[in-house]
């Protein structure tokens, strides 16, 4: 090295903890971060989910006190996901005003106010006696134009029972603005949406399908769901969706797809939510569990990966673990 110019090292900033704290790039809040919930009806106890280690499909009162729970650890926000006692093929306990969701949503927004958003996943595939996310036809179909006014019904529902916002996860062509529409009419315009513009029929879904109890029947989702070998479809996705009202966008799974996230924070101006679905949450916990990864680690790090691809909003299962932590 010359002595005219000084040895450069590219560590200097990495000496200590402190130090590499303070030039950090990327950070996580706990306000960014969202718990998802499941809450059925008709059980007196919490049930564990065998494939999601900590999870639970909660009872309306345990679900009060994880909301309590989440608001006291600074978890900017829950969604919930319900499981009715009773299924048919319209998904009739979506909209019920007394169904498992909605009083559920009612108990959260009596439990912590406006300390939390509370959202409501706007689906049918839990519902539905086929776990499709809507009306199916006799061919075994998804009926897109007839499951819009399901949707958009659902929605009015919600905000009845006290979703700050709404999130339609079903991916039809249209949901965005049938429901914008529906909640707009009914009195409901300051509700906000977040939709589920890119969700890829993904293969990290299993753990979920056990927890809501919402495995299709027969058949798949890939007709409505995107192909994980496409970037420009979730692009054109988001911007249909933009165009019809949404307030906020989603990705989902998060990180197998943080290359779309990416894209699409660089190319919205508005809040991009990442999804880490439950497959990567299982995968984390059985590795940790068998001493191949170390837990903490690796529940940061997957965050942190999120949050740098440029999700402004990550919903996790871990959300009131890691709010705790930061």
């Amino acid at each position: 090295m010359s002595a005219e110019f000084p040895e450069v090292r590219a560590r200097r900033l990495r000496g200590t903890r402190a130090l590499r704290a303070m030039v950090a790039e990327t950070a996580l809040r706990p306000a960014e971060l969202v718990l998802p919930v499941f809450v059925k009806e008709g059980i007196v106890d919490p049930q564990p989910i065998g494939s999601m280690p900590g999870v639970v499909q909660h009872t309306r009162e345990s679900l009060r006190k994880a909301a309590a729970d989440a608001a006291e650890a600074g978890v900017g926000g829950i969604i919930v996901f319900g499981i009715p006692a009773d299924k048919d093929g319209l998904g009739s306990a979506a909209d019920d005003p007394e169904g498992i969701s909605q009083l559920a949503l009612s108990d959260i927004r009596r439990e912590v106010g406006d300390d939390l958003v509370v959202m409501a996943d706007l689906c049918l595939c839990e519902y539905t006696d086929h776990g499709h996310c809507g009306i199916v036809t006799p061919a075994g179909t998804v009926d897109n134009d007839s499951t819009l006014d399901r949707y958009a019904s659902t929605a009015i529902a919600q905000a009845r029972a006290g979703a700050h916002l709404v999130a339609p996860s079903g991916m039809m062509d249209g949901q965005v603005g049938a429901i914008r529409k529906a909640l707009d009419g009914a009195g409901f315009r300051d509700v906000p949406i977040c939709g589920y513009s890119v969700k890829y029929a993904s293969a990290f879904y299993g753990p979920f399908r056990e927890a809501a109890e919402g495995a299709p029947k027969f058949g798949d989702r890939a007709t409505h769901q995107q192909d994980p070998a496409n970037v420009l479809e979730s692009l054109k996705e988001v911007g249909l969706d933009l165009a019809e009202g949404a307030d906020m966008v989603m990705v989902k799974p998060a990180l197998s797809y943080l290359d779309v996230i990416r894209r699409i924070a660089d190319t919205v101006r508005v809040p991009v939510a990442a999804y880490q679905v439950s497959g990567e949450f299982a995968m984390v916990e059985a590795a940790a569990a068998n001493g191949w990864v170390d837990r903490d680690k690796a529940i940061m790090e997957t965050l942190t990966s999120i949050r740098r691809a440029g999700a402004s909003v990550i919903l996790t299962y871990w959300a009131a673990e890691v709010a705790r932590k930061l």
